[in-house]
């Protein structure tokens, strides 16, 4: 799933202890919310969920999220989470190097991990085998920045993503109705330190009986 060139499992205990890093959480369930009709009969993914900061913003709108990701240490964070929190309907799948996305969901979900997918049309294209019909997909990412968003590049294969590019790839998978809209804005230094305004999409796509 990603190059591990960062220690998650290791950066697990204190995700959490970022502002910016819930604000963004915030954000991308909320452009969510407003492009895609949640209800509690649906069964959702969050792929690469971390410490389920998302995943625990849908939960309970829905019947249940399964977060997958590839850092054990993640998934114990949003385990302990979710059981804090009183919420039953959240269950976790570790990813390894060699697995395969797989089960049946009505909505997929993915925040700031597909730039660290090396082959993003072949994830994609795992996705889109995942979904039920009707389903959708919300992927959201950076817009091109240049490399300047992370301190560290390593684990990073792709600088953001165009419009153009990504929604083909969507569509190459087999989405319909694939659009992108903003989702969030993030205030942060960059790899100069300088203070740079770093905008995130969420792109949508949707697999129907037409598909």
């Amino acid at each position: 799933m990603k190059k591990q060139e960062r220690d998650f499992d290791k950066e697990a205990a204190t995700w959490d202890d970022h502002p910016a890093r819930v604000k963004l959480a915030e954000d991308v369930a909320g452009a969510i919310i407003r492009q895609v009709a949640l209800t509690p009969d649906m069964e959702v993914l969050d792929f690469g969920c971390g410490t389920g900061l998302l995943a625990l913003r849908i939960a309970p709108l829905v019947k249940s999220v399964t977060g997958a990701d590839s850092s054990r240490g993640m998934l114990k964070v949003l385990e302990a989470k979710a059981a804090k929190q009183g919420l039953s309907n959240i269950s976790t799948r570790h990813l390894d190097a060699g697995s395969r996305i797989s089960g049946a969901y009505d909505l997929i979900v993915s925040s700031m991990t597909f730039h660290h997918v090396e082959h993003v049309g072949v994830l994609l294209g795992e996705l889109f085998q995942a979904l039920k019909v009707p389903g959708c997909l919300c992927v959201a990412d950076l817009d091109s920045d240049g490399g300047r968003f992370h301190e560290d590049n390593g684990g990073v294969f792709h600088f953001g993503f165009g419009k153009s590019a990504l929604g083909e790839m969507f569509r190459q998978a087999g989405f319909a109705k694939v659009r992108k809209v903003p989702a969030a804005k993030v205030d942060k230094p960059d790899r100069t330190g300088k203070l740079r305004k770093f905008s995130i999409f969420l792109m949508i796509g949707e697999k129907s009986e037409k598909n």
